[in-house]
């Protein structure tokens, strides 16, 4: 069962013994990281809330923001900035000056997993912290899923069932809820150095978002 919440993030989170664990000791060998829960990041009254896996980390667990300093925020930012959802196209610090427009960035677990791979009971614990950030957005707004785990993550926040609703790169799901939501593959240092996921096609999906706002 979903763990109850209803507010978009607790710093203080402790919900995933695994996951307070594995923080502890990353805390105690990196003192100057940030290893905690990861905020969300970006404009609270946003129509884009774009959502991630988890912090990487030597990325966002280091640095506090997410997609931040590490390899996978590279092509999310500049395409973002390319796309007039961001002040810049490079985010390195959480104290640097770039800024989100009219987007929100999140992650399906906040805390960072052992391997990068959070276990499925731990996503369903912090599910709720994502339910209470998609019924803060407004209807006509879109969600972009990077990834599966992220794409199962919203649909389990929506109380959407993953056979009506299959992941696919590129693919649009528009259930009766108000919102849209869209899928990439995540845009991890494997995929874009594989070509599997390539900019033109990252920037394809945003093409799509971009129309859809456009029309709201």
């Amino acid at each position: 069962m979903t763990k109850l919440i209803d507010k978009p993030f607790d710093p203080d989170c402790r919900a995933c013994p695994r996951l307070a664990s594995f923080l502890d000791k990353v805390r105690a060998d990196h003192p100057e990281y940030h290893s905690a829960p990861v905020a969300p990041f970006g404009d609270k009254r946003a129509r884009l809330l774009i959502v991630g896996l988890a912090p990487g980390m030597h990325g966002a667990n280091r640095t506090g923001r997410p997609f931040t300093g590490d390899y996978a925020g590279i092509l999310l930012y500049r395409t973002l900035h390319r796309y007039g959802f961001a002040t810049a196209e490079t985010s390195v610090a959480a104290d640097d000056d770039l800024r989100l427009l009219d987007c929100r960035i999140t992650n399906a677990v906040k805390c960072l997993p052992p391997d990068n791979k959070p276990e499925t009971a731990e996503m369903r614990t912090c599910n709720g912290y994502l339910r209470a950030e998609l019924q803060a957005l407004k209807s006509g707004s879109a969600i972009l899923a990077l990834g599966t785990i992220a794409h199962r993550a919203v649909l389990l926040a929506l109380g959407l069932k993953p056979v009506a609703h299959p992941f696919s790169h590129g693919a649009t799901h528009a259930p009766a809820t108000g919102l849209t939501l869209f899928d990439s593959y995540h845009c991890s240092r494997y995929n874009t150095q594989t070509n599997r996921l390539t900019p033109s096609m990252f920037e394809a999906v945003f093409e799509s978002i971009a129309r859809h706002l456009s029309t709201r």
